[in-house]
């Protein structure tokens, strides 16, 4: 019998999971009403019906933590809303500790806890026996108990956001599978299903684990996997009480919840096992599916948890189950329209907590389909984080087999991912291995990160105190800053673009006034039109009508897929990011030693600060651009990768005279603070505008051009809702505190603001702070208030640095 499906719609959402049925909610609730929710068999019958369902309100992030509150918020609400149970149950979390460092770990998400309005506290051995009479609390040490945390009904939640949507005017047609993505001039036009087509102007994908194959049929990444998921249900337990609290041992990678008097345990292990292998593929069909038991890999996590909870031992077991659920490179959603095709969204990739995620994940999808663009800071969940490798078979099969284990694994700072490394080698890479490399990878090329010296081992010891590579970092930064820094930053995104237009139009994209004067480089914002900083990034003129754009590593794809959607359609761009090594030597002897290679073309007169020109040397040209992240004399080099060997040999051989360093990632990001100089991700997002982060050098409000932003920066007269404050650690020692980013800062005991960034400076010894404060507070005046910054429950005194530690008159600049 045929379905009765509409001809059209606005969007078209895929997948009758918590999560779609979160976006139709969110879209028809914001007034998109022409919307229409497609499933190919019953609402949750993908991975949506096994999902344990906790509820935590403390994500690895604000943005995280936001969402997840506003799902808590959301579910509650719709509650009494629709008249249905979501299953919902406050009966808190307690997570326990077995070592002092993951106890560490804790109590930094607790002074985390404290910007959201998160109720939480730090609990002892005898407080945990208390609130959990069932565990064995031998060898804890500590833990946290959050009070309004609990659990809910996965089935619940999905069919209260159905109703939600209905009511909103939402049509849902399940046993209706989608046969084919229809796209035009890359761009959607309708999906073709077993009943028809319809046609539409955006889909939105929530097909959970079946995302990436059908992506695929049309050319887009979606780099996610499924991993078989394990947990077990005990038989009913009279000692369990159905206000007992979800508990969570991180150290022996378990959870467990009360569920209708017994007990489910679950694990996430570090050796997970990758779902469907002999083909790679998700059925069609699997629905309600369960996986093959494979209890020799669940037992020994069973016999952790007997030793946690006992009495566990004497019940038996109800139910063993095995299910799939997908989880991405890097334990994050994917949210937000793909580089590949406009209007075609994704919202997916929940690394099975999907649950708490799916509320707020479905509104700010709604809400970025709505408004075109991103108003808030949500990169780390933006699909075009990651480039199209990332979904091959072989690395993200790879890959999950980590990320999986990684949600419960110590969530170590400078943490780096071990599985599906060396995927792009440069030619030099043996070389720098052999000079003590530590690689870390970014944007799939092997960077280093430090460079150990003394015979010590190139591997991370991870801390939450001091670091290992605190000796190398100090050495690379000490001698750069005397002498002369070899930097790796191939890693560089590069774009050239080109046309009769491509001045105008970057004029349009750039806040800033791009020079179009062959050699000048101009450093600018692109904005959205709120006026928040979408890319950060540099512009040269390398010849009439020809402009290369160089960008954050890790933001490749994103600030690529910004730039095409607003250039002429004459404008051509290339990504050439793969075909140019670049090399930074910077530091003040760098003119001397790069004059002795490459000839006295070096001079203040003939090469200003912020030009660039190409040097040929013996048939390879080169382009030499004036530019130093670090705030030191210096230059980048960018050289074809076939011959950058030759270039590095070169160079490398005058170190001896010149006493050369190389130096890695970490001391190029200690630098770049000293210089005072901001890192998009960090300092500055869509969040903030140019005036809050104290870029209004690169806002030129008054050229003749309507930049993008440009309208919503005059409208708000400028307007500061925050500043971006540079402090200094009061009495500071190398990683004593151990600050990084989102910790609160206090002024007289108030929360005013929070941190972005941090790092010791080796030159300085003083601990940098970059972070956000209310507008309104007086850094000028402090009347004699106290400021702090909380780490881990302790406060510690830092002051207001008014200017740059290094270089603050731009002295390099001018020699």
């Amino acid at each position: 019998m045929n379905k009765k499906i509409p001809k059209s719609a606005k969007v078209v959402v895929i997948g009758g999971g918590v999560a779609g049925c979160s976006v139709a909610y969110h879209l028809t609730e914001f007034g998109w009403k022409d919307v229409v929710l497609l499933e190919r068999d019953q609402l949750t019958s993908g991975t949506t019906w096994h999902a344990a369902g906790l509820i935590g309100q403390l994500g690895s992030s604000a943005t995280i933590t936001r969402l997840r509150n506003y799902s808590l918020n959301l579910y509650k609400k719709l509650e009494k809303e629709t008249g249905l149970s979501t299953g919902l149950k406050q009966n808190g979390s307690l997570t326990v500790a077995t070592t002092n460092e993951r106890l560490e770990e804790l109590k930094r998400q607790l002074t985390f806890a404290q910007r959201f309005n998160v109720e939480a506290k730090e609990v002892n051995s005898e407080q945990i026996k208390e609130i959990y009479p069932l565990i064995n609390t031998n060898d804890i040490v500590g833990g946290v108990f959050i009070t309004q945390d609990g659990q809910a009904d996965p089935v619940g939640v999905t069919n209260v956001l159905a109703k939600a949507a209905k009511n909103n005017g939402a049509k849902f047609f399940e046993k209706c599978p989608v046969k084919k993505i229809l796209i035009k001039n890359n761009k959607i036009v309708g999906v073709d299903t077993v009943y028809g087509k319809i046609d539409c102007e955006y889909i939105v994908l929530a097909t959970g684990m079946w995302s990436r194959q059908i992506a695929a049929d049309v050319g887009v990444s979606i780099p996610l996997y499924p991993n078989e998921h394990f947990y077990i249900l005990s038989e009913p337990m009279s000692e369990i009480q159905k206000s007992l609290p979800v508990l969570r041992d991180y150290n022996n990678c378990l959870y467990l919840k009360e569920d209708a008097g017994k007990l489910l345990v679950g694990l996430f292990e570090p050796n997970a096992k990758n779902a469907f292998k002999n083909t790679h593929k998700v059925p069609d069909d699997f629905s309600f599916g369960e996986l093959p038991e494979d209890f020799d890999h669940f037992e020994p996590y069973l016999k952790k948890a007997l030793n946690r909870v006992p009495s566990l031992e004497k019940a038996g077991i109800r139910k063993f189950f095995n299910g799939p659920e997908s989880f991405t490179p890097d334990t994050n959603y994917l949210l937000g329209e793909t580089p590949e095709i406009k209007n075609f969204f994704v919202c997916c990739g929940f690394n099975s907590i999907g649950i708490v995620s799916s509320g707020g994940a479905g509104k700010v999808t709604a809400e970025w389909m709505i408004n075109g663009e991103v108003n808030d800071d949500l990169f780390s969940l933006d699909i075009t984080r990651f480039e199209k490798f990332h979904s091959d078979t072989k690395f993200i099969t790879e890959r999950v087999t980590e990320t999986l284990g990684n949600l419960y694994a110590m969530h170590w700072p400078y943490k780096q991912l071990k599985t599906s490394r060396n995927q792009k080698l440069l030619p030099f890479h043996d070389e720098l291995k052999k000079r003590g490399a530590c690689f870390g990878q970014v944007a799939s090329f092997e960077r280093p990160m430090w460079y150990a010296i003394n015979g010590e081992k190139a591997e991370y010891n991870y801390s939450y105190g001091y670091q290992n590579w605190y000796k190398s970092a100090k050495h690379e930064t000490l001698n750069t800053r005397k002498h002369v820094g070899l930097f790796d930053l191939s890693a560089f995104a590069k774009f050239e673009i080109s046309g009769p237009n491509t001045h105008e139009d970057l004029q349009r994209l750039c806040c800033n006034d791009i020079q179009n004067i062959q050699g000048k480089t101009t450093y600018s914002q692109m904005l959205n039109n709120k006026g928040g900083i979408v890319a950060d990034l540099t512009v040269t003129c390398l010849d009439k009508n020809i402009y290369r754009i160089i960008t954050g590593s890790s933001v490749r794809e994103h600030d690529k897929k910004h730039i095409l959607q607003n250039i002429s359609e004459d404008t051509s761009f290339e990504d050439i990011t793969e075909e140019l090594v670049c090399f930074g030597i910077f530091g003040p002897k760098s003119r001397n030693l790069l004059s002795e290679i490459f000839g006295n073309k070096f001079s203040i007169d003939d090469f200003k600060f912020g030009t660039g020109k190409y040097i040929e040397y013996k048939n390879i040209n080169l382009w030499f651009q004036r530019l130093s992240y670090v705030g030191e004399l210096g230059w980048e080099i960018y050289i074809p990768i076939k011959k950058s060997k030759i270039i590095y040999d070169l160079i490398t051989s005058l170190e001896t005279k010149y006493n050369l360093v190389h130096a890695g990632a970490h001391a190029l990001d200690i630098m770049r603070m000293e210089k005072g100089y901001l890192h998009w991700g960090h300092d500055i997002s869509p969040a903030e505008n140019p005036y809050e982060a104290g870029l209004d050098f690169a806002i030129k409000i008054n050229k003749n051009v309507d930049f993008i932003g440009k309208r919503s920066l005059i409208s708000n007269n400028r307007k500061r809702r925050k500043k971006l404050t540079s402090f200094v650690l009061n009495n500071s020692k190398p990683g004593s505190p151990l600050l990084l980013h989102d910790e609160p800062i206090y002024y007289n005991n108030k929360i005013i603001g929070e941190t972005t960034s941090s790092n010791y400076s080796f030159c300085y010894d003083k601990n940098i702070i970059f972070g956000y404060i209310n507008a309104e507070i007086d850094t000028n005046n402090l009347n004699g208030g106290k400021l702090e910054v909380e780490v881990a429950k302790n406060k510690y005194e830092i002051s207001i640095l008014s200017k740059p530690l290094h270089d603050p008159e731009n002295t390099f600049t001018k020699i």
